[in-house]
């Protein structure tokens, strides 16, 4: 295995123009495949509820949800540093909630920083989780749990297409400096689009990645390991833009194991069967 991935060396790739791979993943399985694809973060979301369990949104997944999905993934994961979000509510709660939430993070589930969504208004929390030795991983621009704040509902946003308004330039450049100052080490700004993310990435120095809306003009980019490879049902039906089709590939598969089953033959994998006497 390569060397461990470490903070500093994120802020090296930064200075040296290196482009950062981030991933999102769920399980133990996709958590080695990434891992061994030598990608540079890997990122428990709380989208694991609206994408792998069909909750209705993000704000169904617990704390304790977390945990779990999270040391399922830390057992996959050598080389990449480890990330989990926190879901809706410890932040919310205050400034000791949240350093509660960041510590169990790290004594139960073995992460390497903890991702804050809504983090620049909670700039206290990020101060303190920081303080208690914890690093911070920063999310904000248009986010599952900020999107009302610009008029979008999260889960109807179409296409990564979409992105922050133009004219916000200067606001969320000053949001982003408020969140190095407050001692995070890593930015996530979510569908950035190339002006204001350009801007971002230039004024903070710290690296700053993006899923939706992001591109060659961040530091880095996110995305999910199921998206990428095309996990999703609707994938049968829509093909989308990703680097395979896994729903496709998966569909077939069952359905030629259904096959073998009804015509009573051995299915692949089993065991030998012997010849008629």
């Amino acid at each position: 295995m390569s060397e461990k991935i470490s903070l500093r060396a994120l802020q090296r790739m930064k200075e040296d123009g290196r482009k950062i791979v981030g991933v999102v993943a769920w399980d133990y399985q996709i958590a080695r495949i990434v891992d061994r694809a030598g990608v540079d973060i890997v990122s428990v979301g709380d989208t694991v509820g609206v994408n792998l369990w069909g909750h209705a949104n993000p704000f169904e997944v617990t704390m304790e949800e977390m945990i779990l999905v999270t040391r399922a993934v830390r057992r996959g994961v050598g080389r990449a540093l480890l990330s989990a979000d926190f879901p809706f509510g410890p932040l919310q709660e205050g400034t000791d909630s949240a350093v509660r939430a960041a510590i169990r993070f790290v004594k139960e589930a073995g992460v390497d920083m903890v991702k804050l969504d809504a983090a620049s208004d909670f700039l206290d929390s990020v101060t303190a989780i920081t303080r208690a030795g914890i690093p911070v991983f920063a999310q904000f621009g248009i986010t599952p749990q900020t999107a009302l704040r610009y008029g979008v509902e999260y889960n109807a946003i179409p296409s990564s297409a979409d992105q922050v308004p133009v004219e916000m330039k200067d606001a969320l450049v000053a949001e982003a400096k408020r969140l190095e100052d407050a001692g995070a080490v890593l930015l996530n700004f979510t569908n950035s689009g190339p002006v204001v993310g350009a801007a971002v990435a230039r004024a903070v120095s710290v690296p700053v990645v993006g899923g939706f809306g992001g591109g060659p003009w961040l530091d880095g980019r996110m995305r999910m390991a199921h998206a990428a490879i095309g996990y999703a049902a609707s994938a049968i039906d829509d093909p989308p833009d990703t680097y395979a089709n896994v729903a496709q590939t998966t569909l077939t598969a069952i359905t030629a194991y259904a096959e073998d089953v009804r015509a009573a033959r051995q299915i692949a994998g089993g065991i030998p069967v012997p010849p008629a006497p």
